[in-house]
């Protein structure tokens, strides 16, 4: 059972009576249990996101809720192929999200706590700009979903471009999100966001090396015998980088941080990780200088970026950077990670951890700067 159904259960039991559930939807639903759905994602996310966790704290407290649903779905999604035993359960649990997330956004939440908080968000959000705002929040959280599906297996990616796809549909996307859910519609700050969160995917697969690429625990039968292992191995780094470098999969597999080439291939995708950050950190001092941002938006015109005149336009880019910053600030926890993978040599293996980054993100939100 995944960490999210087995709460679930114990949370559906602990309502009163009044709010029993009709087949697994939610009849009711008050400020105490949105109380108790916040405290569940809270936790979920001080243990398993813990840089989710600190950069909720800056964002504006309107969006606070649809952050913190969003980030423990992502980070549910993210568990889900360490957590099933084979594709077709992970397919069939990225349907029930899928279905969640549709009820949700009907009015009907499941029973369940990032459901119950989402509907909270939601409902605010469209209290707040319309109903405009939740139907973006909808377009994005589904695309988060599909993208995670598509690349359950764990299988490499072909290319260096299609790791960005990849880190541009998830976490720039987890970004959109929580624009969205401040009702801001800026062209610029999506911009920003766009190079921001591919930053911060490429680097979280970078720091998922060390884990993936290690043997998975064996499962456990009832008579405590083993019944097999939950995923083969895994690494995620681009083929066409390893294929340049002399990289193979297997090395890593068996010898771990002594595979030949290893450093090489992290050091080339660190390479475009920290490139997206230079530019969105150069990109935010044109904007905030009052110029031109140095470059077009590659995503304006797709569904969802689409902008009125009024809102490009006479954008206040300056009103709206400070408004938004805590968004901005997965950046700084990207450049952190880049940080210590360089002084490890770009060995992933020997990466130390952080106890800067929460003196970096109220350094960063006090100077305004990435």
């Amino acid at each position: 059972m995944s960490p999210v159904r087995a709460a679930t259960s114990g949370f559906t039991r602990s309502l009163p009576k009044s709010h029993q559930v009709r087949r697994g939807l939610a009849t009711s639903v008050d400020a105490s249990d949105v109380a108790q759905a916040r405290k569940y994602c809270l936790n979920q996310l001080r243990n398993g996101d813990y840089e989710a966790y600190l950069i909720r704290h800056f964002i504006p407290r309107p969006a606070q809720n649809a952050y913190d649903a969003l980030r423990t779905l992502n980070l549910e999604l993210a568990r889900l192929p360490e957590a099933v035993s084979n594709p077709t359960i992970g397919r069939f649990r990225m349907q029930f999200w899928r279905d969640t997330v549709n009820s949700t956004f009907a009015g009907n939440p499941p029973r369940e706590p990032i459901s119950i908080l989402l509907h909270s968000a939601i409902t605010s959000l469209t209290a707040r700009a319309g109903s405009g705002s939740a139907s973006s929040l909808k377009f994005w959280l589904l695309r988060l979903i599909n993208t995670r599906e598509k690349y359950m297996e764990n299988k490499p990616f072909a290319s260096l471009a299609t790791l960005e796809e990849y880190a541009e549909n998830t976490y720039a996307t987890l970004m959109y999100m929580t624009l969205a859910a401040m009702a801001m519609q800026s062209m610029h700050m999506d911009h920003l966001a766009s190079h921001i969160g591919k930053a911060y995917g490429i680097a979280t697969t970078l720091r998922g090396i060390p884990v993936l690429a290690a043997p998975s625990q064996p499962v456990q039968g009832p008579s405590g015998s083993s019944v097999g292992n939950t995923r083969s191995p895994a690494l995620l780094l681009p083929l066409d980088v390893m294929a340049e470098v002399g990289l193979k999969e297997e090395d890593v597999f068996r010898r771990g941080p002594n595979a030949e080439g290893l450093q090489d291939a992290v050091f080339q995708v660190a390479t475009r990780a920290n490139d997206h950050l230079i530019t969105a950190r150069e990109m935010l001092k044109n904007l905030q200088s009052g110029k031109e941002p140095g470059h077009e938006y590659e995503h304006s015109g797709e569904p969802e970026h689409a902008y009125s005149s009024l809102s490009h336009g006479n954008e206040d880019i300056t009103f709206n950077v400070k408004r938004g910053f805590g968004v901005l600030l997965e950046a700084v926890a990207a450049g952190d990670y880049l940080q210590r993978l360089e002084s490890a040599n770009f060995d992933p293996f020997k990466v130390k951890s952080s106890w800067k980054l929460p003196w970096g993100l109220w350094k960063s939100l006090k100077r305004y700067e990435i």
